[in-house]
């Protein structure tokens, strides 16, 4: 099977992680990849802000402000997770990425996923788990949003589009089911 394919196909979210730090090395190699992302019309060199969080305080405390923040939603399944004191939104691991973009971008949404789903693919490439997350981004929820966005470096102007946990798997275990569709149809 081609090695592309393969990744894709084994990748799975991580939510369990070992306390190892993972190198820079490691991490520029994934931040490198989402930089050759497609993408329609974000100078993904100028317009994405890349915030890398290892230390384990501050780690800590966005878990702390996404929950209470979360236990403010409407959502009841956010209300859930946030008064849940068990839950860490970051599943303990050792590396968060947030994906910043400026506020201006047109297609922020769809650069931004097109660049994580590269950055998840190369984590996967070089041994690491890694896990898509939108809960962390309630910690940028209502007056917190400024003063995390501060707090983080994140640049006036830009705003928290996705984020993801990177770090070694607990459990390196591939179960992946087959998955098969009849909902493809062609027009020729």
């Amino acid at each position: 099977m081609n090695e592309t394919i393969k990744i894709i196909k084994q990748r799975r979210s991580t939510r369990q992680f070992l306390e190892k730090q993972i190198s820079e090395d490691d991490l520029n190699t994934i931040i490198n990849a989402g930089l050759y992302a497609p993408n329609g019309g974000t100078d993904l060199e100028k317009d994405i802000y890349f915030t890398i969080i290892t230390n384990k305080d501050v780690l800590n405390e966005l878990n702390f402000l996404a929950k209470e923040t979360a236990r403010q939603s409407p959502f009841e399944w956010l209300k859930e997770l946030g008064n849940n004191e068990n839950f860490n939104c970051l599943y303990n691991a050792p590396a968060f990425i947030i994906i910043s973009v400026k506020e201006q971008s047109e297609s922020a949404v769809y650069d931004c996923s097109a660049l994580t789903q590269n950055m998840l693919l190369a984590a996967e490439s070089i041994g690491l788990g890694s896990c898509w997350l939108y809960f962390p981004l309630q910690a940028f929820g209502n007056d917190k949003n400024e003063k995390s966005a501060k707090k983080l470096k994140i640049p006036q102007g830009f705003k928290p589009i996705t984020s993801m946990v990177i770090g070694y798997k607990e459990n390196n275990e591939i179960n992946v089911r087959e998955r098969k569709t009849k909902n493809i149809y062609y027009i020729k």
